[in-house]
């Protein structure tokens, strides 16, 4: 009886301190959104006088920024990221040229874990911010490849005097399953098509090295894009091509701050307390500098434009996949299209811009998709914004637009289909000594099994449905762009085409980023300057985020979460993963390439 008691109480003490904890994160909570739900005047963001933009690119650009009110706080670590996304930071650099407030813009740079199309793309407008006048100074204890390009536009490079400048080439490394297979005794059955010697996202399952062809595209993607990274170096640093590759040939700087000041990549080698007075004396300041960040700077002006026409940009980033899901990390066919569908039937869109930053996914939802962007596109202007992808599925989609921009280094074409089946039977039966029996209503009622092989008819099958998308993917693109389908299945066949190379066979009509795509799409729309961009899909309210935040531990929260703490080692994770998510028919691009 006294157990009972004791059980008892200890069981109401345990529930009153829940609830109470309960009611205490509720009020915290509740309070925090109360102090930023006043009036814009209130929350505003002020700059002070002789102030510097500060930047500190060491994350995974993404295209938008999430809305957090408190400057980028993680409320699942309670730590401060600005994780601010390529549009905002665009806008920033674009109001600060004119912002009698900000001096110039200091960027702390060491590696910058994104692609080339996002760094290009805000290189390009610090390019326009230089013609202000203001100064761009970057520091870093050492530059990765990716940080340098970025820097190399800066009026004053700053290192470490102990750091080191790394410019040693591009490389794609590919990792290859078939040895691995092999031992577990799991076959990777593999159907596509008969023009698909590109496509080749299945080699890592039948082979253990890369097929002549994918060594023929990769070597051509990896010269365009270097082509394009030393070219920007080389301008503005006013150092040859010829002696940059002489550079990266001979590792000269990557172990030797000294030898980068020699060359003339950088101009100083500080410590950090020097490139702290060095900025003084760049805004005129005898005491602290007045830094203030990308996440805050946004806060501090806003669109004030009261038209009632809008520019719908909408954006598309991630893997494609059938059905619903966390449309902040991938694209989900029922998501998309129901913000298609919005944008479509509002009033007050004139014209639509579709950001696509994906390297495809699945077939079926990439032609949904593409539906709903077809419809409206009969009502109104669809203009494309290619970021670092827009491949496969996401060159399906972006097909039929009106109009198609890329980046010279985005990423796209790769027009082809596959299909991965994957037979465990030998892994089962044999390894870990797994059996199983069936009993069926009709011949093919247990068709897509793991544990056992597809016969020859179901192979013929799914022969068929990979030859019929593949012969659906290149109608679409040939009645999209203009051209025939047998030029289309010339230049396609999975393969992947650099921006840079794209508009030369009719994929891209011109390159420029997001801003050209705004601009010709008001144009499109008859719109002169009488319009407002605005953003979708709308983004959740601010509380709805934290509890989300607090509670969700989906596996997109969980790949975000793997990709920020592995960084480039991420790929080959992802990479293994794709061993059981790649099953079915696919039009997805086959690799990742990051500037290391």
């Amino acid at each position: 009886m006294k157990f009972g008691k004791i059980l008892l109480a200890a069981f109401l003490g345990t529930l009153i301190a829940l609830v109470i904890n309960f009611f205490i994160k509720v009020g915290v909570i509740s309070s925090m959104i109360s102090s930023f739900s006043k009036s814009d005047a209130e929350t505003t963001t002020t700059v002070k006088p002789n102030s510097v933009l500060y930047m500190k690119l060491d994350y995974d650009i993404p295209d938008r920024s999430v809305d957090n009110p408190f400057g980028g706080l993680d409320f699942r670590s309670m730590e401060s990221k600005d994780a601010t996304g390529m549009t905002d930071i665009l806008h920033n650099i674009e109001h600060a040229k004119t912002d009698p407030n900000i001096k110039g813009i200091y960027m702390e740079l060491s590696s910058i874990p994104t692609s080339t199309a996002t760094l290009q793309e805000i290189r390009d407008k610090l390019l326009e911010f230089k013609e202000s006048g203001k100064f761009i100074v970057t520091y870093g204890e050492s530059y990765s490849q990716s940080a340098y390009y970025m820097a190399s536009i800066a009026d004053k490079i700053i290192l470490n005097p102990e750091g080191a400048l790394d410019l040693h080439g591009m490389a794609s490394q590919i990792m290859f399953y078939k040895h691995l297979l092999e031992k577990l005794d799991v076959e990777m059955q593999i159907v596509r098509g008969p023009n698909n010697r590109f496509k080749s996202a299945v080699e890592p399952y039948f082979l253990d090295k890369m097929s002549e062809a994918n060594r023929e595209q990769m070597d051509k993607l990896l010269g365009t894009v270097w082509g394009q990274i030393l070219q920007g170096i080389s301008q503005s640093r006013n150092i040859s091509v010829e002696q940059l590759n002489q550079i990266a040939d001979n590792l000269e700087t990557i172990f030797d701050a000294d030898k980068a000041l020699e060359y003339g990549l950088v101009d100083n080698l500080y410590y950090k307390d020097q490139v702290l007075e060095e900025l003084k004396g760049l805004t005129g300041s005898n005491k602290d500098i007045n830094a203030i960040g990308n996440a805050n700077y946004a806060k501090t002006y806003k669109d004030k434009s009261m038209s009632k026409n809008e520019v719908a940009v909408i954006y598309a980033s991630g893997q494609i996949f059938d059905g619903k899901g966390n449309e902040e990390q991938n694209i989900y066919s029922e998501n998309l299209s129901k913000t298609i569908r919005k944008a479509r039937e509002d009033e007050n869109v004139k014209a639509v811009v579709l950001r696509v930053n994906s390297p495809g996914g699945s077939a079926v939802a990439s032609a949904i998709i593409g539906r709903e962007l077809d419809l409206t596109k009969e009502v109104k202007p669809v203009i494309v914004s290619m970021g670092n992808y827009a491949a496969s599925g996401g060159y399906w989609i972006s097909a039929k637009a009106d109009y198609i921009f890329a980046d010279p280094t985005t990423l796209t074409g790769s027009i082809g289909v596959f299909g991965t089946f994957p037979n465990a039977q030998g892994f089962l039966n044999d390894k870990i000594g797994l059996t199983f029996d069936v009993a069926k209503t009709n011949e093919n009622a247990d068709f897509g099994t793991i544990t056992q092989p597809l016969t020859e008819f179901q192979y013929s099958k799914l022969q068929e449905m990979v030859v019929k998308t593949y012969d659906q993917f290149t109608k679409r693109v040939a009645e999209g762009r203009g051209l025939t389908q047998a030029f289309v299945d010339s230049i396609g066949q999975g393969r992947v085409w650099a921006g840079a190379d794209a508009i030369g066979i009719g994929l891209v009509d011109q390159l420029g980023d997001m801003e050209d795509a705004i601009a010709y799409a008001a144009e499109k729309a008859n719109l002169g300057s009488d319009f407002k961009v605005t953003e979708w899909p709308k983004q959740k309210d601010f509380f709805t985020r934290i509890m989300e935040s607090m509670n969700d531990n989906s596996t997109d929260k969980l790949d975000a979460a793997m990709k920020q703490k592995l960084g480039a080692y991420y790929n080959y994770i992802q990479g293994l993963e794709n061993l059981q998510k790649n099953t079915g028919i696919q039009a997805r691009m086959p690799f990742d390439m990051v500037i290391e």
